[in-house]
C-alpha cells in the first residue's frame, strides 16, 4: 500500500521555497561582481567632461618647467626647420677622411670611412634656451601675436589636444563679462506724476471696458448695465447711447479705417455696429460661451475674439466667416492682442500661459509659460519690438517675435485686469482693489502709486479697476472702475525733477530665467 501524501499549506510551500533559495545563493551573498575597467574607465571620462569639459584641455600660455627633450622630442621636421632646431640623429654630415667631400665623382663613402660632425653642446643649449625665452613665455604687455604664437606653438607640441577648447575658454570668459555688466541697473527715466482730474458717471453697472477712437474726439465704454455709451473726450460729455446686448459688455473695439464699432459680451455675441446708423449691421456667432475680449487687425479686416471657451476665433468683418479657431488653452482666454508684425496674435489665459499665434495657419508658434498665475491682461508697445504681459505674480515683458523673456516688473502684487502704455514708456497697470501702478517701462523702475477714490455712495470693495488706456496723445489716462465711475488722469504740469525727484536704489540685479 502506498504511503500517504502529506499536504502541506500554501505558507509553509513558499518558506521552503524561500529556505532553497537562501541556501543557494548564501555563499555568494555580499560578494560585489568583479568590476569592468572600461566601463570605470568610460564612467570616470563622462563625468570629468561633465563637470570640467570647458576647462579640461585649455592650453596653458605660460610653461617654463617644459623640457628642453621635450620640445626636441615632440616637434615634427617642418617645423624643426622652421624654428631653427636640431635633431641629434639627423643633423649629422658625412665626410670622408679629412675632406668634406668625395675626392671624385662616384666615389662612395663607406660606413667605416664616414665620420659624423655634429653641432656643438653649447650652441644648442643657446639655441634652445632662446626659443623658450621668446616662444613660450607670455609675459604682461605681450602683443596679441606673441600670444597667438605661443599658442599655435602648443598646437604644435601636443597636437592631440582639439582646438575648441581654447574657443570654448574665450566664450565663457565672455559670457564672464557679460553676467558681470549685466549686474549694473541703468537709471531710471524721470515721468511726471499722474493725478486725477475729471471723475464721468452715466453708468449704472461696473464699467467694464473702453476704446479710444483715432481722432482722439471721443471714447466709448461698454458696462454692466448691458449698454455701450460713447463720450466726448474733451469735456466728458455723453453722445450717444447703444443698446442691444442682452447681458454684460465685456470688450469694445474700434475700427481705424471703417466706421464701425465693434462689441462682446457674456451673452456669447460679438456685434458690429455702424455708427453712421448707429445700429447693428452684423453678428458673428461661433462662441460657445462668455466672450471676454476682442481685438482688430490693424493692417487687414480681421476680428479676433476670445472667451471662456479657452478658445480664440478669427473672423473676416465683411463676410461674418469664422477663419480659424485658435484651440490650445485649457482654461478661459482672458485677452488678445493684434499686430501687423509678427506675431500678428497673442493671447493670455488663466491656464497661466501666453500663446503666440501663427494667423495664416492658424496654429501656435510658441508658449510662454513663465507665468505661476492667470494672465489677464497683454499689451504691445507702440515704439519698440515688445509686449508685456500682467499676472498677480508679477509683470513680464517679452521680445517679439519669439517671444524671449527681458524683465520682471514687481511691486504691484494684486491682481492685474489691465495694462496701457504710452509713446513716453510710460506703463500703468490697474488693479482689482483699485490701485493704479505708475512704471518706467526700459528700466522697471515704479516711480508712482495711485488709490482711485471710490464714488460717494459706493463701497470700499468696488474700488477695482477694470480697463484702462492712454488717448492717442499719451497725455490723458482713461480708466474704467467697478463703482459705475469713469476717471480720466493727466500729468502733473507742476512737477518738476527737484521736487519729485527719482528715488532710485541701484541694486544688484538677478539674472532670472523665469
Amino acid at each position: 500500500m502506498g504511503e500517504e501524501v502529506v499536504k502541506h499549506s500554501v505558507h509553509t510551500l513558499v518558506f521552503r521555497s524561500l529556505k532553497r533559495s537562501h541556501d543557494m545563493f548564501v555563499y555568494d551573498e555580499g560578494k560585489m561582481p568583479p568590476a569592468d575597467d572600461k566601463s570605470l574607465r568610460t564612467k570616470m571620462d563622462v563625468k570629468a567632461f561633465d563637470q570640467y569639459g570647458p576647462v579640461l584641455d585649455i592650453p596653458d600660455m605660460q610653461q617654463p618647467e617644459l623640457s628642453h627633450s621635450h620640445i626636441v622630442e615632440e616637434l615634427d621636421p617642418v617645423d624643426e626647420l622652421k624654428q631653427g632646431e636640431f635633431d641629434m640623429g639627423r643633423a649629422g654630415v658625412t665626410v670622408e677622411g679629412s675632406h668634406p667631400y668625395p675626392s671624385e665623382p662616384g666615389v662612395q663613402l663607406s660606413e667605416e670611412s664616414a665620420l659624423v660632425a655634429l653641432p656643438s653642446e653649447r650652441s644648442v643649449n643657446a639655441t634652445l634656451e632662446e626659443f623658450r625665452q621668446t616662444q613660450l613665455k607670455a609675459p604682461e604687455g605681450s602683443s596679441v601675436s606673441d600670444i597667438h604664437r605661443a599658442a599655435r606653438l602648443q598646437e604644435r607640441i601636443n597636437p592631440n589636444r582639439k582646438n575648441n577648447r581654447s574657443i570654448v575658454s574665450v566664450q565663457s570668459g565672455k559670457q564672464l563679462m557679460d553676467r558681470i555688466r549685466a549686474h549694473t541697473a541703468p537709471k531710471p527715466q524721470w515721468h511726471p506724476p499722474w493725478k486725477l482730474y475729471r471723475v464721468i458717471s452715466g453708468h449704472t453697472g461696473w464699467v467694464r471696458c473702453m476704446a479710444l477712437d483715432v481722432s482722439n474726439q471721443w471714447f466709448c465704454t461698454g458696462s454692466n448695465d448691458r449698454m455701450i455709451k460713447i463720450w466726448d473726450l474733451a469735456t466728458g460729455t455723453l453722445k450717444l447711447t447703444l443698446t442691444g446686448h442682452v447681458s454684460t459688455v465685456r470688450g469694445v473695439a474700434v475700427s481705424p479705417r471703417h466706421p464701425y464699432l465693434f462689441s462682446c459680451g457674456e451673452d456669447k455675441t460679438v456685434k458690429c455696429w455702424d455708427l453712421e446708423y448707429n445700429k447693428v449691421v452684423r453678428h458673428y456667432h461661433g462662441h460657445l460661451s462668455a466672450c471676454y475680449g476682442l481685438d482688430l487687425h490693424p493692417a487687414i479686416d480681421v476680428l479676433v475674439t476670445c472667451g471662456r471657451d479657452a478658445t480664440a476665433r478669427v473672423w473676416d468683418i465683411r463676410s461674418n466667416a469664422c477663419i480659424h479657431t485658435l484651440t490650445g488653452h485649457t482654461n478661459t482666454v482672458a485677452d488678445v492682442k493684434c499686430q501687423a508684425a509678427e506675431p500678428q496674435v497673442i493671447t493670455g489665459s488663466h491656464d497661466t500661459t501666453i500663446r503666440i499665434w501663427d494667423l495664416a495657419a492658424g496654429k501656435s508658434r510658441a508658449t510662454l509659460t513663465n507665468h505661476k498665475k492667470s494672465v489677464r491682461s497683454l499689451v504691445f508697445h507702440p515704439k519698440l519690438y515688445m509686449f508685456a504681459s500682467a499676472s498677480p505674480d508679477n509683470i513680464k515683458q517679452w521680445k517679439c517675435p519669439e517671444g524671449n523673456f527681458i524683465q520682471n516688473l514687481t511691486g504691484h502684487n494684486r491682481i492685474i485686469n489691465s495694462l496701457a502704455i504710452n509713446q513716453d514708456n510710460v506703463l500703468v497697470s490697474g488693479g482689482d482693489d483699485g490701485s493704479l501702478t505708475f512704471w518706467d517701462w526700459k528700466t522697471g523702475y515704479l516711480f508712482q502709486r495711485i488709490h482711485s477714490p471710490v464714488q460717494p455712495g459706493s463701497l470700499e470693495s468696488e474700488a477695482g479697476i477694470y480697463s484702462c488706456g492712454f488717448d492717442m496723445s499719451g497725455s490723458r489716462l482713461i480708466t474704467t472702475d467697478a463703482d459705475k465711475t469713469i476717471k480720466v488722469y493727466k500729468e502733473d504740469e507742476t512737477a518738476t525733477e527737484e521736487t519729485h525727484p527719482v528715488v532710485w536704489k541701484p541694486e544688484i540685479m538677478k539674472s532670472k530665467s523665469y
